[in-house]
């Protein structure tokens, strides 16, 4: 098995936290979001690792390089971005067509059983139950199970299974040809070339789709639910309270490497990166990058980056 990443966004709905950073390696919980997503891919030992970047391709080129536990690696840019049917048809010369695909969205996180992938016969999307299907594109199954068909953002219900970025392909080889006959006839939905199109081309095609059950999808696209999804993951990997001397740390919290906490509360639901200083302060619901001090401050639902 091969896993695709797409990290090549931008962001823009998370500035100025990503002008310096691409989306994905922002912190969450004491990890970057794509530390929590491959780390929690690992087991399925992975032949590659593909990485679609574009925004600040550099800096996540940096990042890989200390990530040698991952095993192999490989980026490839997406230097024009065309939509996702674009971006992961660069990854696709570089998997075989007998191999299969794990293609996991690089900027939201998630709770699912991948595992049931080591015996999966058919191509699997994993969705979520949503209460307005209005917003999302759906998968509509038959009796079976069976993917009949994906309807983009539908305004009458056939479905309340939302897509959500988890994409589990044995038909390697349809789905090159999908995406090969979208892009030579320059078919795209909103000015983009999109994989749900390439996939509903499969399923029509008669390539069998069933769908998996996302239990918990964990949203990272504005600030205010990057600091949900930080909440839920420190809940998640509650542990005990560090001791800081005249401090009170209210868990869940991460706190870093070399951190220094005096006079203050810290918490609940707090991430505190490494070699934090904080002094004479209250902080709860909120998420400190390395390196940032705080003095004699109360903060509340922010993110801290400087």
């Amino acid at each position: 098995m091969k896993i695709v990443l797409p990290v090549a966004g931008n962001g823009i709905r998370l500035r100025p936290y990503t002008e310096n950073l691409p989306k994905c390696l922002l912190p969450v919980a004491g990890k970057t979001i794509i530390d929590w997503i491959v780390d929690g891919a690992l087991f399925l030992k992975p032949s590659e690792t593909i990485f679609i970047t574009g925004y600040k391709a550099s800096v996540v080129d940096d990042f890989l390089k200390q990530r040698s536990e991952w095993g192999a690696v490989r980026t490839v840019v997406q230097s024009n971005p065309q939509g996702l049917g674009e971006a992961i048809s660069l990854a696709l010369p570089y998997v075989n067509d007998d191999e299969p695909l794990l293609i996991i969205l690089g900027d939201t996180l998630f709770e699912a059983d991948l595992s049931i992938l080591d015996k999966a016969t058919e191509n699997i999307l994993y969705t979520f139950k949503v209460s307005d299907p209005k917003r999302f594109g759906v998968a509509v199954t038959d009796k079976n199970g069976h993917i009949e068909r994906l309807v983009e953002k539908p305004q009458e219900f056939v479905s309340d299974e939302a897509i959500v970025g988890i994409y589990y392909i044995k038909d390697v080889k349809a789905l090159k040809e999908a995406l090969n006959y979208l892009m030579q006839n320059d078919i795209r939905t909103k000015g983009e070339f999109q994989l749900t199109d390439a996939l509903e081309r499969m399923i029509q095609g008669g390539c069998k789709f069933r769908t998996a059950p996302v239990e918990k999808w964990l949203d990272c696209g504005l600030v205010e639910t990057l600091l949900e999804t930080n909440a839920h993951v420190l809940e998640r990997n509650e542990k005990v309270a560090p001791k800081f001397d005249g401090s009170e740390i209210v868990m869940p919290c991460y706190i870093g490497k070399n951190v220094v906490i005096k006079n203050s509360k810290v918490g609940p639901n707090v991430s505190v990166g490494d070699g934090c200083v904080i002094e004479n302060s209250e902080i709860s619901n909120a998420i400190l990058w390395d390196g940032v001090k705080v003095q004699d401050k109360k903060l509340e639902k922010v993110v801290v980056h400087e």
